[in-house]
């Protein structure tokens, strides 16, 4: 791989603790690395003036085998980035807990836009710093502010070493980076105005926990002197916020749907928070029998996805029947290696896949098991995937249960638990699958783009109205379905009830009878309108948004 010719000025280095670049190079935990991969695949095609700026994880995604019983097991995925990128010619040094820190690192091309990979695992370096960039959101508290540090800082500094002197935007995903605007600080003379005029922040947490916050006593122990004497007035007085040391020193913050900028308005009072909604790179996610179809019949699609809003209509029923049951083929042979009851291409197949967490909700759908079994019996089978932490003792048992009701609900309705979700087998589902249902609380879902790569493959959502879905459900109500209101729900016995109960009324009554509607003439009515979505849910219309309002 041969290093690109150095820029000495960029428009916007992107700084993200996680991108999901390839499966075999496992640097992310979820959904924001593979956000951050797609932004900076269409920064490329657009050929923006970009970098990206990630730690080196030794240790992120990880291997998940699920046993018979229900019970998990992992194991690291074994990698090395020489195999994946070129080792940086340069290296800075980072004074954590009072002594340097060597920070090197790698360099992997999406095209004209370099993604850098800090890495602390290097032989001058002690043991206990070499495990800085080990494992991506393991350690504690004190193991997370120094990963932040490296990012941040070092960070900038790698920048300056590769010869990048002029930046126009520094653009924080998440509070992670936030502390890049210390290094501005130092080189701006500490004045607030200087960094802010070059910072931008966009936020992807609705809920206070997911937001950092690390106590002073502990950032002046291992940050030392790099934190400058008015770090209350710009972090919060009683600990240092990274999201609003992030908002303080940005000229611009965003949200990541309309939904989830009302909600961070209402979380920091005062801040200006606009949105900017997410989308996904519709070329990487996109099945390779629909972009042929779209080859035929929406040409240009591919440099220009508003063509599939305007086109999507026009693909024939036959053809975009075919390349779905091309997918679904696919989805099915690998779903049937791992059940003993196989799965047909013909039945009605609901997948839903996803980070387990509680806010999620990901066992709505079993609420009321008699009622489950009365609507889907001899109608339809569910695939579910989505890994757990080792210690996350909530998400484990989730699985668990799973695999316990699968095995019960044999004789009604076949259900499987596909181990080791990764972004391959999110490609099979979201490509497979005829139904994408996504369950959240109301409120709890900032954005979520699993639902558009189901969109750009006709795949329907059933989704409860949050982040991006509600935007999707007004522009189009016929492109998937609802579940439940608007208004914000508590995840209580009572609201799952109600909810789930809408579940199973639209499977009675709209879903399943669609879908087996003589021809499927119906339903390939609502897929090409869920085509459609993807003309705005993409992230060149995402890359475009911020070229205008934050990449100035």
């Amino acid at each position: 791989m041969n290093m690109p010719k150095t820029k000495k000025s960029l428009r916007v280095a992107y700084f993200t603790m996680e991108i999901a670049l390839e499966k075999d190079i496992p640097t992310y935990a979820g959904g924001l690395g593979v956000l951050a991969a797609d932004l900076m695949r269409s920064a490329a095609d657009l050929e923006i003036a970009a970098c990206c700026v990630t730690i080196c994880w030794q240790h992120g995604y990880m291997k998940q085998e699920i046993k018979l019983d229900g019970s998990q097991q992992y194991e690291d995925i074994a990698w090395h980035p020489r195999k994946h990128m070129k080792r940086l010619p340069k290296t800075v040094a980072v004074k954590i807990e009072g002594r340097e820190v060597t920070v090197g690192g790698w360099m992997y091309s999406l095209k004209d836009v370099p993604v850098f990979f800090l890495d602390t695992n290097l032989e001058e370096n002690r043991p206990e710093d070499r495990e800085i960039t080990n494992h991506l959101y393991g350690g504690d508290g004190a193991m997370r502010l120094k990963q932040e540090l490296v990012l941040g800082i070092g960070g900038v500094r790698m920048l300056r070493a590769l010869g990048y002197n002029e930046v126009g935007t520094y653009h924080m995903n998440e509070g992670h980076a936030a502390f890049l605007t210390l290094e501005l600080l130092k080189e701006r003379e500490y004045k607030d105005e200087n960094v802010r005029k070059s910072c931008v922040f966009t936020t992807h947490t609705p809920v206070a926990a997911g937001h950092d916050y690390f106590e002073y006593d502990l950032v002046h122990r291992i940050a030392g002197d790099m934190i400058p004497w008015h770090i209350k007035k710009i972090a919060g007085e009683d600990r240092l916020g990274m999201t609003q040391l992030a908002m303080h020193l940005s000229r611009y913050t965003c949200g990541v749907s309309k939904v989830h900028g009302e909600i961070s308005r209402r979380m920091f009072p005062g801040a200006a928070i606009d949105s900017i909604t997410n989308g996904i790179h519709h070329p990487m996610w996109v099945s390779p029998e629909m972009a042929k179809l779209f080859d035929v019949h929406i040409k240009g699609w591919r440099e220009n996805p508003e063509l599939l809003e305007k086109h999507c209509r026009d693909l024939p029923d036959n053809e975009l029947w075919e390349a779905h049951k091309a997918a679904k083929t696919r989805l099915i042979t690998e779903v049937n290696k791992h059940t003993v009851t196989p799965f047909d291409t013909e039945t009605l197949t609901i997948a839903s896949a996803r980070r387990i967490v509680s806010y999620k909700r990901p066992e709505l759908l079993y609420e009321n098991l008699e009622r489950l079994k009365e609507v889907c019996h001899g109608h339809v089978q569910i695939i579910h995937a989505g890994n757990a932490h080792p210690a996350d003792r909530f998400a484990q048992e989730v699985i668990q249960r799973m695999i316990e009701r699968a095995q019960h609900l044999k004789d009604f309705i076949r259900i499987v638990y596909l181990p080791n979700y990764n972004p391959d087998l999110a490609k099979l589902l979201v490509q497979g699958a005829d139904v994408w249902l996504n369950t959240p609380m109301r409120l709890h879902e900032a954005s979520g783009t699993s639902g558009m790569k189901a969109c750009l493959n006709g795949v329907l959502n059933v989704s409860t109205l949050d982040g991006w879905w509600i935007e999707g459900y007004e522009r189009d109500p016929e492109a998937g379905w609802r579940i439940g209101p608007l208004a914000p729900a508590h995840d209580s016995s009572e609201h799952r009830k109600i909810d789930a109960e809408d579940i199973y009324t639209e499977l009675q009554y709209q879903i399943i009878p669609e879908y087996e509607y003589e021809g499927h003439t119906r339903w390939i009515r609502r897929m090409k309108r869920a085509i459609g979505l993807i003309g705005y849910f993409n992230t060149h219309r995402c890359v475009q948004e911020y070229s205008e309002k934050a990449w100035k």
